[in-house]
């Protein structure tokens, strides 16, 4: 009897543990309106510096030059890699960008104010347009 107690207890307490590792990652994900302003869109023109495709979001840095001339940063949070695929990019050559490709990209402005958005669109030079969101006309 001792010992059915001890291990329902032993079971209990692991699935509890196990619970909790796993709420981790579903705590750690955002919704896209919890970090950038869905009112607030901005269009910015450079050249890619780095493009990681990862789960669950993808990144692109952007090299774009300011009023006087010097490098900024901007950082753009993707989908994950569905959601490029469904765009018309692939995992294997990142949609075919490269750093030092110029492309101009379109984006949900940060809440904070900082030189990042949520990539809504992005044009290469080639003429390429990858759309990642649905316009206002639901184009």
């Amino acid at each position: 009897m001792i010992h059915h107690k001890n291990r329902k207890a032993l079971v209990s307490g692991a699935l509890l543990i196990l619970g909790l590792l796993l709420a981790g990652p579903a705590l750690a994900h955002h919704s896209v309106q919890a970090q950038f302003d869905i009112h607030k869109t901005f269009t910015v023109t450079g050249t890619v510096s780095k493009v990681e495709w990862i789960n669950p979001h993808s990144y692109l840095t952007i090299n774009v030059k300011d009023a006087d001339g010097k490098n900024q940063k901007w950082a753009f949070e993707l989908g994950g890699p569905g959601a490029l695929r469904r765009a018309g990019m692939s995992r294997e050559d990142r949609g075919g960008l490269k750093p030092g490709d110029e492309v101009t990209a379109s984006g949900l402005a940060a809440k904070d104010g900082s030189s990042s958005g949520f990539l809504q669109e992005l044009k290469l030079a080639d003429g390429r347009v990858f759309k990642f969101a649905a316009d206002p006309n639901g184009n």
